[in-house]
């Protein structure tokens, strides 16, 4: 039964939003080397306890909202904002029934993060300082590239992020395999050889396909392959991790929306670098994850959601980069006052700010929202 007194949760509200990916001048589909998309959804949920409001974001589905209403608001009504722990292993376990990968993990991680706000704010510090604060910031990596990109599109991108000091960015590849050399080539002319250059294949690469593909970027200055194969193909990614050419990093884990599936890609051997998604597994499975790449010694990687991991990301020891992920970045800046400081290529969390720092603009985006939930205890 849900308690009350002045420390205790006591409103929720969920919004759902739909962004379009198409910008001015520009109506096709955004695409990566296995699916298309032409808009972008987003669930934000604000959770009020005492004086304060936690705000937290996932990249989900509008489906997801439907979660928040039915099963989770249900979990942390009355709850104690303090005790994240407890309640990221009670959201769990209360989609049981309907599953916890996808919909229902966009649910629970926009939760989380609205919670472990609230919490920070309660405490009047930053989130980076309430979670650790293992570092002052993180280094961000342009990514974009997207395989529907003409060789202008895809030049002109990747080289403006080099020319704004940034020391990696990454491109999509997959769509048309015989084609991603010639557009390796143009993308490594177009940042010259000091930027170090990532591919994301988005799973769309049999294996000795991508073993073969590979090799061929290894001579091309590539340093990260991500996801060759499909991220289920556990042993697919061992396989291209032992074989592929240094300095070449196989990285996986953006598909991780439990403690286990980061485990898993761990305790098999399958990356070099584990990649976690905080809007995906949550703040709690994001320290878990980087509890869990401390432990096997392998690096960890933000994946999008620029403006929630700076602060994320900077509270634990084995962060090497984020993720500014060009769909994220553009709307991050229409959804949010607030966004962390980009500086000689790095990510600066603002650690006088109380929380993450975000503030919704809600009129801004009155326009993109398609449904709501709000309830109070």
């Amino acid at each position: 039964m849900p308690t009350s007194g002045p420390d205790r949760i006591r409103s929720i509200r969920a919004d759902a939003y739909v962004v379009p990916t198409a910008t001015e001048g520009r109506r096709r589909p955004e695409s990566d080397g296995t699916i298309e998309w032409t808009n972008t959804g987003v669930l934000v949920v604000a959770v009020e306890a005492g004086d304060a409001t936690g705000l937290g974001y996932a990249y989900t589905a509008p489906a997801s909202l439907r979660i928040v209403e039915d099963v989770l608001w249900a979990v942390v009504d009355g709850a104690d904002p303090f005790d994240t722990e407890r309640l990221y292993w009670e959201l769990a376990r209360a989609v049981r029934n309907v599953g916890w990968a996808g919909v229902s993990a966009g649910a629970i991680a926009a939760v989380d993060i609205a919670l472990h706000d609230l919490k920070a704010r309660l405490s009047g510090m930053s989130l980076t300082r309430l979670l650790g604060g293992a570092h002052e910031g993180v280094a961000a990596y342009g990514s974009g590239g997207f395989t529907d990109y003409t060789d202008d599109e895809l030049t002109d991108q990747l080289g403006s992020w080099a020319a704004a000091g940034l020391g990696s960015v990454k491109m999509k590849v997959g769509s048309r395999p015989d084609d991603d050399p010639r557009r390796v080539a143009l993308a490594r002319e177009a940042i010259g050889p000091d930027v170090d250059l990532f591919v994301d294949a988005n799973g769309a690469y049999e294996r000795k396909q991508a073993l073969r593909l590979g090799e061929l970027f290894a001579e091309q200055g590539v340093t990260w392959f991500e996801e060759p194969v499909s991220s289920q193909d556990r042993h697919g990614l061992r396989l291209l991790r032992d074989r592929l050419p240094a300095p070449i990093r196989v990285a996986a884990g953006e598909y991780g929306y439990t403690p286990a599936d980061f485990r898993d890609l761990l305790a098999d051997g399958c990356v070099d670098v584990l990649q976690a998604d905080a809007t995906r597994c949550g703040i709690t499975g994001f320290g878990i994850a980087a509890s869990l790449a401390t432990a096997f010694g392998v690096p960890l990687s933000a994946h999008t959601a620029p403006a929630l991991h700076a602060s994320v990301a900077a509270a634990h020891r084995p962060s090497i980069n984020i993720e500014y992920f060009h769909d994220h970045v553009r709307i991050e800046e229409r959804f949010f006052d607030g966004l962390p400081a980009l500086s000689h290529g790095r990510l600066l969390p603002d650690r006088t700010a109380p929380g993450h720092g975000l503030t919704l603009r809600e009129s801004d985006v009155e326009s993109y929202r398609v449904e709501r939930f709000a309830a109070a205890g």
